[in-house]
């Protein structure tokens, strides 16, 4: 049964949500990559957690007007508004002297706390039909439409057409900022540019992974791939690659065994590539460093033993 899932020989349904996966993976791998240049991980997690709120209030709102209120579109929308402003309330604390780790903690707690206060209200509330919102929490794939893989596959594949076409700047304003303004570039809105993209990683990600595991798709694949070059694109790749690897593996096994959630077994995927590649890489591997140093130390020992001999 995995390896029919795995083969995408599983179903039709089961096959667009591995496709989907994987391309969700690979954006985020990428992605993720460029984030950790940055270092705005944190300000990633705020902003997916500052989501929660706007699919409620996108869900009330549809179920106002008499849909359901589960349209995907219409909750991504509600999700990126809501995130957005997450952001701009980062900002905005942080320009008031406050250091930038607090403020996201103050934006993270009360946006999720909001969100959790709005989605209990609608489970109370005889309005559209809310099964199934809490999946927006740690992903649920079970009741995806072909539709809402597509979107997945498709806002992905964007993305990843936005992020190739911006890969140079993004580096170089990474690396050297005062470089990139001599050559006309500006940090502050490619910065800009790049919290847009990763805006839309968590958004396509909270069906899949849910927005309490998306920030772990978006880093933990990018830092595996860090072991392993120097270069950002090529470790951007390789975070791509960690990441549909992971997203395509972890929706087979989901697939092939019910019980297992999705989100969840993805993330764990993508640690399993993590602690391999601190282990083993070439270079930075831990296991590999400590191989590399056991070997120095022996041909050092040999060739001191040959120079007293030669003395000798």
């Amino acid at each position: 049964m995995f390896l029919n899932a795995l083969l995408l020989q599983a179903g039709y349904n089961a096959a667009l949500v591995s496709l989907g996966a994987g391309l969700l993976g690979f954006a985020a791998g990428c992605v993720g990559a460029f984030v950790n240049l940055r270092r705005r991980a944190l300000v990633s997690d705020a902003m997916a957690h500052a989501t929660l709120p706007g699919v409620g209030l996108a869900f009330l709102l549809m179920a106002a007007f008499g849909g359901e209120g589960r349209n995907l579109a219409g909750l991504l929308a509600g999700a990126a508004l809501s995130a957005a402003l997450g952001l701009l309330a980062v900002q905005r604390l942080t320009r008031t002297r406050l250091p930038e780790d607090t403020a996201i903690g103050a934006v993270l707690s009360t946006f999720y706390g909001a969100g959790i206060v709005i989605l209990t209200v609608i489970q109370n509330l005889d309005v559209g039909r809310p099964a199934g919102l809490e999946g927006f929490l740690l992903g649920s794939t079970a009741g995806m439409l072909r539709g809402d893989a597509l979107l997945i596959a498709g806002g992905g594949a964007v993305t990843l057409l936005l992020l190739a076409a911006l890969a140079r700047p993004l580096a170089l304003a990474a690396f050297d900022p005062g470089h990139a303004r001599m050559m006309g570039l500006s940090p502050r809105l490619l910065d800009m540019v790049l919290m847009l993209m990763t805006l839309a990683v968590v958004l396509l990600g909270l069906r899949v992974v849910g927005l309490i595991l998306i920030v772990a798709l978006l880093i933990t694949p990018a830092t595996a791939a860090r072991y392993w070059s120097d270069r950002a694109p090529r470790v951007a790749l390789i975070g791509g690659g960690i990441g549909a690897l992971s997203g395509h593996v972890g929706a087979a096994l989901s697939a092939s065994l019910p019980d297992l959630p999705t989100g969840p077994v993805i993330v764990l995927l993508a640690f399993a590539a993590f602690l391999f590649s601190a282990l083993f890489a070439p270079r930075r591997g831990l296991i590999t460093r400590a191989l590399n140093r056991r070997s120095l130390r022996r041909a050092s020992r040999g060739t001191a033993r040959g120079a007293s001999r030669g003395a000798a």
